[in-house]
């Protein structure tokens, strides 16, 4: 399995560098989707609550942000 690569632009001489990633960026890279898809999860566990409470509620998401000002 190919890693995927890392541009390096150096803006004084207009030099691109394109390179594959290092072990240690790559697991560092790995950690970091992992933490995207998990904030997600929570992101969208978030949202069903709160539409779930409102349903329970019986009032809409606008109805709440009025009692809630």
């Amino acid at each position: 399995m190919t890693k995927p690569t890392i541009k390096i632009h150096n803006v004084s001489t207009d030099e691109i560098i394109e390179r594959e990633m290092t072990d240690a960026e790559y697991e560092k890279y790995l950690i970091r989707l992992e933490n995207a898809s998990i904030e997600k999860a929570e992101d969208e566990a978030r949202a069903t609550a709160k539409a779930a409470l409102l349903t329970q509620l019986g009032i809409t998401a606008e109805q709440a942000k009025l009692l809630l000002s």
